[in-house]
């Protein structure tokens, strides 16, 4: 368990082992969730995908004119599944 002091201006610094542990990076963005009895949860912030990360997912799919629906659901699939890597 980490011990953290809260400054005079109401501000903690994570020490970088708990950084490390969380997979936060300078940068990151961390929720934290308030919880029953006075607790919190802290977690790394997941950004939302956007188009921009769809650019390119279904290069070399399909016959280059036209994806039967099988290719954009693996697509689909693949993507989902890099996405969702690194979450509990």
């Amino acid at each position: 368990m980490a011990i953290l002091t809260v400054t005079a201006r109401g501000q903690v610094t994570f020490r970088k082992e708990v950084l490390q542990h969380l997979g936060i990076k300078s940068g990151d963005k961390i929720e934290l969730a308030f919880l029953p009895d006075g607790r919190a949860e802290l977690r790394a912030a997941k950004p939302a995908g956007g188009w921009q990360d769809l650019s390119g997912c279904l290069k070399g799919k399909g016959n280059g004119a036209a994806l039967s629906l099988d290719d954009l659901n693996e697509a689909i699939a693949a993507m989902g599944a890099e996405a969702g890597r690194g979450q509990p």
